[in-house]
């Protein structure tokens, strides 16, 4: 009977797998949509990471926030989802036909939209923490006709 148990434990497996997600990683979004509807405490500390109140410790006028590259596409697509739901970020550019939809990577529509938000958000350090997956840099990251604004 070991293996009845074992199929047994696989719903149980996959509920904390989408517990540790939600409360380890993802935004409240990618947590509904897995099925498990927790609410986060402060959901907009996905894109600050820190609290408003708090200094700038980086950032500044030419600088830009990108995605790491080495992210896992899952909590790219959260990124996303999350900066293109704010207001003031507009993200046509990324989308079929526009300025920004190529190259036609997820690391590339992400990295737009998370710098957007950044840019909307004030440019603090913390506005491009996404729960550790954005990095901020000072070499522009526009790439042909996509301008990635300042």
């Amino acid at each position: 009977m070991k293996c009845g148990r074992q199929l047994l434990a696989l719903p149980f497996l996959h509920l904390a797998f989408s517990l540790l997600l939600c409360f380890g990683a993802c935004p409240v979004f990618l947590c509904y949509k897995m099925g498990v509807v927790l609410l986060h405490a402060d959901a907009r500390r996905h894109g600050n990471g820190r609290n408003s109140n708090q200094k700038a410790s980086s950032g500044g006028e030419n600088t830009w926030c990108i995605a790491k590259p080495s992210t896992e596409n899952f909590r790219l697509n959260g990124n996303i989802n999350y900066s293109c739901s704010q207001k003031g970020v507009d993200c046509k550019p990324i989308q079929p036909g526009g300025t920004c939809y190529r190259p036609n990577t997820i690391v590339s529509h992400a990295s737009y939209a998370m710098n957007l938000f950044y840019k909307v958000a004030g440019k603090n350090s913390w506005n491009c923490h996404f729960n550790g997956t954005g990095i901020i840099i000072s070499e522009n990251p526009s790439i042909g006709s996509c301008n990635y604004p300042m």
